[in-house]
């Protein structure tokens, strides 16, 4: 028997065994069938039983039938503005690569920092930062550097530059809804306020950590700027689309960042952006419409943040959240937030998808802080960066990976070694750098 076939049987054993289980006390029976259905599909996507969409449409497919939601309910993550959101700027994301801005960049900032390894490392971690609010998607992003970077500074440079921007990663507005619901309003400009101390003293400190760990075997590059500049001078001076692509996106960020005091809409903002692309020739229909992977992460996302959401409002999240906090009831605010920290920091070895480790724990963890007397703004951003730092924790701990972990630069022994020596380092700096900060700011 295939070991597919065998996580497949025990996907189904899950949801059934925990359907018929007695609904424990303090629970409805809805609730409770919600969450078998829900944990089900993570597992699924866990156990590589089936792939995320599948497992998604299969779940809300069930929740319908069965009477456990309403149609209502179970559709209403598809008017939502923060997926519209996510999905249009993975559009978007698609234009920068496709009219070479992307590489432009890459090209521009290696003929700069290129002179040395560790430059041509930072070059690496500046062309991603730079980058990375307009790409929601790390794997898309993960394609930009991949032609610059074969080795492990490719996932460590992803894994902190979501962690940057709000728009970065495709999870970060998902868990901003989630956050919402504690009370904590997150805004572009607010999470890039409080990233930026953490996250800009970890990409300074990370790749000296990685040349120490890993030195390479040529230490000085003094061919490559003149390789780069080359390379620049081969493309030309920008062309029309670039330039284009160049301003909307320059606009884009602005306005996100104004949206708070101006009370603009961010999806409106990325409708508007996607709006002069198509009106101006850099993207076309026939673009969008090759964007088949769009479509899936759009239906999947929805689902499984309905899925989610649903639960909350059953009340499934809050009981949980008694539970736990029960169990660590008496500790102190700092010893509690840190716990949870590092425990939902070290559950990633669990997933292959920082989204599904986010909508399965990010709403518990936070409820038990809160519980606990753990001020909900500083834990919820501290969780939320570690949704990011922690996917180069393995080789499969983002889709983002995959390209670097298939390079054959390193081998798979040295990847979980170095991850979660990296995933520590960050947590560390997040810790010891951002918790100050957080709670300086709030």
């Amino acid at each position: 028997m295939s070991r597919t076939i065998v996580a497949r049987l025990a996907t189904l054993a899950i949801v059934l065994g925990i359907w018929f289980f007695p609904v424990p006390a303090g629970l409805s029976p809805q609730a409770w069938r919600l969450f078998a259905l829900f944990a089900a599909a993570i597992f699924a996507v866990v156990a590589n039983a089936l792939p995320i969409l599948t497992s998604s449409i299969l779940a809300l497919a069930a929740a319908v039938l069965t009477g456990t939601l309403a149609p209502e309910q179970a559709y209403s993550g598809f008017a939502n503005g923060t997926i519209l959101l996510i999905v249009v700027a993975f559009l978007v994301a698609r234009a920068v690569v496709q009219c070479g801005l992307g590489q432009r960049i890459g090209h521009m900032v290696v003929s700069v920092f290129g002179r040395s390894t560790l430059g041509l490392v930072y070059s690496v971690f500046v062309v991603d930062a730079v980058i990375a609010p307009a790409f929601p998607s790390n794997t898309a992003r993960s394609g930009v550097l991949y032609p610059l970077t074969f080795s492990l500074a490719g996932i460590a440079s992803l894994s902190l530059s979501s962690a940057l921007w709000l728009t970065a990663m495709a999870a970060n507005p998902l868990g901003t809804e989630i956050a919402r619901a504690f009370g904590v309003d997150i805004t572009f400009g607010s999470w890039l306020i409080a990233s930026s101390v953490p996250t800009l003293t970890a990409m300074v400190l990370l790749p000296l950590l990685l040349y120490r760990l890993i030195p390479p075997e040529v230490t000085a590059t003094p061919a490559a700027p003149a390789a780069a500049k080359a390379a620049l001078a081969t493309l030309g001076a920008l062309s029309r689309h670039e330039k284009i692509v160049a301003a909307v996106f320059a606009g884009m960020v602005a306005l996100w960042a104004l949206a708070s005091p101006l009370a603009l809409d961010s999806t409106a903002v990325a409708f508007l952006g996607l709006g002069i692309m198509l009106a101006t020739g850099v993207l076309t229909i026939a673009d969008i419409a090759r964007e088949g992977d769009v479509l899936a992460t759009f239906i999947w996302f929805a689902v499984l943040f309905t899925l989610s959401s649903q639960l909350n409002e059953l009340g499934f999240m809050g009981f949980l959240g008694k539970r736990l906090a029960a169990a660590m009831n008496g500790w102190s605010a700092l010893l509690a937030g840190l716990v949870l920290t590092i425990a939902y920091v070290l559950l990633h070895y669990l997933f292959v998808s920082q989204t599904a480790h986010l909508l399965a724990l990010f709403g518990v963890f936070l409820d038990v802080g809160v519980k606990l007397g753990v001020p909900a703004a500083p834990l919820a951003f501290l969780l939320l960066f570690a949704t990011n730092f922690f996917s180069g924790i393995t080789p499969q701990g983002s889709s983002a990976n995959l390209l670097f972990a298939g390079s054959g630069y390193l081998s798979q022994g040295e990847l979980y070694r170095l991850g979660a020596i990296s995933t520590a380092f960050n947590l560390l700096v997040y810790v010891c750098v951002g918790l100050p900060w957080l709670a300086a700011i709030y």
